[in-house]
């Protein structure tokens, strides 16, 4: 039985529980939600797939994510909620052996964008925002890392963790790269009415930092697009599209949006990448419907 899930905290969080429950005896298979719904990842009866798209050959699923809820029959549970971590506590309740709430609780506060402004300011007063900051799900060499916060989230508290040598020095790393990242997101974000633009292209290597900071910066918007070059493939352009978590407005489903180009997410963030050769027919639609800004969801239309 083998746990497959992504590289970012909901997803370490998801696999620290199955860990906990299931008879895990093969290494956490680490992958992205874009690998999984092109066929890219190889994925095989008796996995317990976590916080991804659905997959025909796994014995278990667990998500909860807006697009990838499907009609198909399927081993486990697939709900609306603030992160794929809650759905599986409440699915095992009573069969875990540590007292989990905290960390599942900070699970659904940061996969949810529930944060404030302080927390977003200033991560590094925060253990389980500043960790989750650590988690870069585009580093290819990242994988040790993911194991070993699994490990430990299992075994310590969060002060322990904090204290945790190599946890220590990525929190130092990640604190300097933040500092990085808003001094980019000054210089490449073009703000377009209510939309918030970030392209990071002609960035070599742009550090990951705080995810929600670009709302603080330009508190006027609604809703933000970042582009990027695939780390991992640099001939694939990444884009994330998120609502501002501090100034609602934006009434597009962005993860229904972003199907039509090869990605998904929740109501309101997403993700989807695609070949560099459609990235001048593909970013100014999306950017033209988040300008427009008019409700796509089925029962609104």
């Amino acid at each position: 039985m083998r746990i497959v899930t992504r590289p970012d905290f909901d997803g370490i969080v998801c696999a620290v529980l199955l860990s906990e429950v299931e008879d895990i005896r093969e290494p956490i298979y680490w992958t992205q939600p874009g690998l999984v719904q092109t066929g890219r990842a190889e994925i095989r009866s008796g996995d317990i797939l976590a916080n991804l798209p659905f997959h025909p050959a796994c014995s278990l699923w667990f998500d909860h994510h807006y697009t990838n809820c499907t009609d198909r029959p399927f081993k486990g549970v697939c709900e609306i909620a603030p992160s794929a971590a809650g759905v599986i506590y409440r699915y095992y309740a009573g069969k875990f052996d540590r007292d989990y709430d905290e960390l599942v609780h900070w699970a659904d506060l940061i996969d949810a964008a529930r944060l404030t402004r302080q927390q977003v300011l200033t991560p590094e007063r925060y253990p389980y925002v500043l960790l989750s900051m650590t988690i870069d799900g585009n580093d290819p060499e990242g994988e040790p890392y993911w194991n070993r916060l699994v490990d430990l989230l299992r075994r310590l508290p969060i002060e322990a963790v904090m204290d945790d040598d190599v946890v220590a020095e990525r929190c130092r790393r990640s604190v300097a790269a933040n500092e990085v990242y808003r001094r980019l997101l000054l210089e490449y974000t073009e703000v377009r009415r209510h939309v918030s633009i970030t392209d990071l292209r002609p960035v070599a290597a742009p550090p990951s930092g705080n995810r929600f900071l670009v709302y603080c910066l330009f508190p006027d918007t609604v809703v933000n697009v970042k582009i990027r070059y695939d780390s991992r493939d640099p001939e694939l352009v990444a884009v994330s599209v998120g609502h501002s978590i501090f100034n609602p407005g934006c009434r597009v489903n962005v993860g229904l949006m972003l199907t039509e180009f090869g990605g998904g997410g929740h109501r309101g963030a997403g993700a989807c990448r695609f070949e560099k050769r459609l990235a001048d027919r593909y970013i100014p639609r999306i950017i033209d419907i988040l300008l427009a800004n008019e409700p796509n969801e089925p029962d609104t239309q």
